[in-house]
């Protein structure tokens, strides 16, 4: 997807701005060009020195030291997130993008892999567009979109077996649950274990 910048004088005071975004039809091959209104809201923290958008841009504010706003560039670390770099007090902070969106837009309590995660819909950790982003737990999304398997979270196709396979990750340790004929006896099955697991928590 690519933006281009379209400048709305009326809105700068309020920190919004419209781009262009070029959308590819698949209906009829064609590009759509549709606009986007960006929005910025402060992030938690660094307020009055920092915002993120609804499109996954960041920028500094205007501040003592600072004449004027400025995105910040963006980096993309070891695990193909792309981040920025924070600084207040002297301390820098390196933060993931997707998440800065996710605390502004969808109220995200960040708590590693206890609570709900940041998941990227579209697979592309590129794109931190609000709308391409969703809270999920950990467990659907390290099920999500596996090429071969189920579309239950828990299940999986044996090809050398013929036979559904159901299992669960419980504290990184995959525990097999059997091999079933039938998918929906196999997501059962893991139902079964999942619900056990919770009433020990």
């Amino acid at each position: 997807m690519y933006y281009e910048r379209a400048i709305d004088k009326t809105s700068r005071n309020f920190n919004k701005l419209f781009r262009s975004s070029f959308v590819f039809n698949s209906s009829n091959n064609n590009l759509i060009n549709i606009k986007i209104m960006e929005i910025y809201k402060d992030i938690k923290g660094y307020e009055g020195m920092y915002q993120v958008s609804n499109l996954g841009n960041v920028k500094s504010l205007k501040r003592k030291g600072r004449k004027n706003e400025r995105l910040l560039k963006p980096t993309i670390n070891s695990h193909g997130y792309l981040t920025v770099c924070l600084c207040k007090d002297k301390t820098q902070r390196v933060v993931k993008i997707h998440q800065l969106v996710c605390v502004a837009f969808l109220n995200h309590v960040p708590n590693g892999y206890k609570g709900l995660i940041v998941d990227h819909r579209n697979n592309d950790k590129l794109d931190n567009r609000l709308g391409n982003l969703q809270l999920v737990t950990a467990r659907h999304n390290s099920s999500k979109d596996r090429k071969g398997t189920s579309k239950y979270t828990g299940v999986s196709w044996r090809k050398d077996r013929n036979k559904w396979r159901a299992y669960i990750t419980i504290n990184y340790k995959i525990i097999h649950l059997g091999n079933f004929d039938n998918e929906i006896d196999a997501h059962n099955e893991y139902q079964k274990a999942l619900k056990n697991h919770l009433k020990t928590l």
